[in-house]
């Protein structure tokens, strides 16, 4: 009996829903939403008055930065003294001349730190041990560093470095081997740079965009 009249009282809800549904007036049986009752945003989140933030807390004034203040700085692979002395060895083999840039001018000694940074450690240390051998010989010699020296006292320091060569065939002495590789990396840097190339276009020697090429120190041959 008490199973029979659960199922009486189930059965018995939807007919006392239906009903009350029925009994709805027009306004609560539209199909329009209910109105809806904007509710006030909290009082730390109201806007603040002009230089203010949240709850009415002081916004301190935000300073403008410089880009160059916050800029990565320039990386070189070279130590200060030996871009130094690869600026004064440039210098002396290869100063302006007859209208054509120098090596300073063509900015060679810095396409050189770029381009030894990424070459093969063997051609890394040929660079580092030359350099280092220049200041070393400048201060035995002289009591200053190559960069500091005269015309004539850098010649005395690299001459005995300069032996004869070939491109295929370096020296196997490591100082001469040094100077004949910075002689020519120096010279083919310069002569392929932008202001090499515009010197040569104003002197009519080279068409404009023509001759630009950079050879790789360690080329490989196929």
């Amino acid at each position: 009996m008490r199973r029979r009249d659960f199922v009486k009282g189930v059965v018995a809800v939807p007919a006392v829903a239906s009903t009350a549904l029925g009994q709805q007036t027009p306004s609560q049986n539209s199909s329009r939403p209910p109105d809806v009752v904007p509710v006030a945003p909290p009082a730390t989140l109201r806007q603040a008055p002009s230089g203010r933030g949240l709850a009415g807390a002081r916004i301190p004034p935000i300073k403008a930065v410089l880009p160059d203040a916050v800029a990565a700085p320039e990386v070189h692979f070279f130590t200060a003294q030996q871009l130094a002395a690869l600026r004064r060895l440039s210098d002396l083999f290869l100063p302006p001349m007859d209208g054509y840039p120098g090596a300073l001018q063509a900015e060679a000694p810095e396409f050189l730190d770029f381009l030894v940074r990424v070459s093969p450690s063997e051609q890394q240390q040929i660079y580092r041990f030359g350099l280092d051998r220049l200041n070393a010989e400048a201060k035995k010699q002289f009591g200053k560093v190559f960069a500091e020296l005269s015309s004539e006292q850098a010649d005395q320091i690299v001459r005995p470095g300069l032996k004869p060569w070939m491109s295929d065939h370096m020296p196997a002495e490591p100082f001469a081997r040094f100077i004949a590789t910075a002689h020519q990396d120096i010279r083919t840097a310069t002569m392929n740079s932008e202001a090499w190339n515009t010197a040569a276009v104003a002197a009519g020697a080279r068409p404009p965009g023509v001759g630009l090429y950079w050879n790789p120190i360690d080329p490989i041959v196929i």
